[in-house]
């Protein structure tokens, strides 16, 4: 049996981590990070295997964690992470396959395109490992590691990055000789062996999750990418009334009437309250403030919106941009569109450039063409984190 098969290594016990826990079996995104690393290459078509080396005493976790998932049947590692993938090689011996990739479980953000340019260099080499150029300026410390003894020339070193990836006979015959050895990673143990080992370019978002803290930037990382977005739309009316200015997205506009309403009666602001209500699934604007309510009688409408814009950010999201349409006769709109976005902006803590204001006329046709009233239509696109 040829093809290529995929090793996890889950084996360690995750001292630095600070929990009993080991930082592989932790949540990240609703699965374990070590489940998330699996995936990637459970789901790539160039794997057909995939195998996790565990601890022992581990194995309920693991259960726990790839219920569901058609991967082979986990193996237990050694005491060292040199031991688990050497016996993690040695299990693949019945799939005897062509090529291997061996892979961190604590970094769950491997992508298919990174599988893909170390894969593709075993054609010219016999290993393949992922890595990233050091930017960093490097300092090397004095024996008491307090004053700096010199600057390290940094041109040619590199971060070094899993899945590194062997034509599997050559590894597994480079393991078995290096046992005993402590040697940090399988492509050290491949240069031990005097194998060519060729440095693909890796992926700045395959971090390896080591702290507490690298998990919360794992988690922080997640949110954005999975971040859902969700489309919120409103509509207003309201009739002319006897007055000498009316109050359009959130700016006094001077005109020969006013508007008819329970609050200030601002359209605008009335139709794109309830397009952000609508996007988080929050009803609308009459179920947070009713017209019953005297106390809203009047009220300048820039508390709606600030009231939508904070349910928004109390979900832990943002307002990506919001766009409003008045249609209308008169007055117009176009002298007081960059008011009005800046007030829209101002009440709802936004940049500028998220709003937008249009306006058009509807050709003398229905009530707005009779110069009866105006109507508002409103769109707001909203960022949530991921649930």
């Amino acid at each position: 049996m040829a093809g290529c098969a995929a090793l996890v290594l889950a084996g360690g016990s995750g001292s630095r981590f600070g929990s009993e826990i080991p930082k592989q079996y932790f949540a990240l995104g609703g699965r374990t990070v070590l489940r998330r690393a699996a995936e990637a290459f459970a789901g790539h078509p160039a794997v057909d295997h995939v195998r996790v080396v565990i601890r022992a005493e581990d194995r309920a976790r693991y259960d726990a964690a790839f219920a569901g998932l058609d991967v082979l049947p986990p193996t237990v590692g050694g005491a060292t992470r040199q031991d688990s993938a050497r016996l993690g090689l040695e299990s693949l011996g019945s799939l005897a396959p062509d090529r291997v990739l061996i892979h961190d479980g604590a970094r769950p953000f491997v992508d298919a395109a990174l599988i893909d340019r170390t894969l593709a260099a075993l054609d010219d080499a016999p290993a393949a490992l992922p890595a990233l150029p050091v930017s960093d300026t490097l300092k090397r410390a004095r024996a008491d590691r307090a004053t700096v003894a010199e600057t390290v020339d940094r041109s040619l070193l590199w971060r070094a990055q899993t899945p590194q990836a062997f034509r599997y006979g050559d590894i597994l015959a480079a393991h078995r000789a290096a046992a005993g050895a402590s040697l940090t990673d399988d492509a050290m143990v491949a240069e031990h062996a005097g194998l060519s080992v060729a440095l693909v370019m890796g992926n700045e978002d395959n971090v390896k999750i080591t702290t507490q803290s690298d998990l919360g930037r794992a988690e922080r990382t997640l949110a954005d990418a999975l971040a859902i977005t969700r489309v919120g739309t409103g509509y207003d009316v309201h009739r002319f009334c006897p007055g000498d200015h009316v109050m359009l997205c959130g700016v006094r506009v001077p005109h020969d009437r006013g508007l008819e309403g329970h609050s200030d009666a601002d359209a605008g602001l009335h139709a794109l309250t309830d397009a952000i209500l609508g996007a988080i699934g929050e009803g609308d604007i009459g179920a947070h403030f009713p017209p019953s309510d005297p106390q809203w009688r009047g009220a300048p409408s820039d508390i709606f919106l600030r009231h939508a814009a904070g349910l928004v950010a109390a979900k832990g999201g943002e307002i990506a941009n919001v766009d409003v349409t008045l249609v209308c006769e008169r007055p117009k709109i176009g002298p007081h569109r960059d008011a009005m976005r800046a007030a829209i902006a101002r009440i709802a803590g936004i940049d500028v450039s998220r709003v937008a204001v249009k306006a058009t006329t509807s050709e003398k046709l229905g009530f707005t063409g009779r110069g009866e009233g105006i109507v508002a239509y409103a769109t707001a696109t909203v960022r949530l984190p991921w649930s």
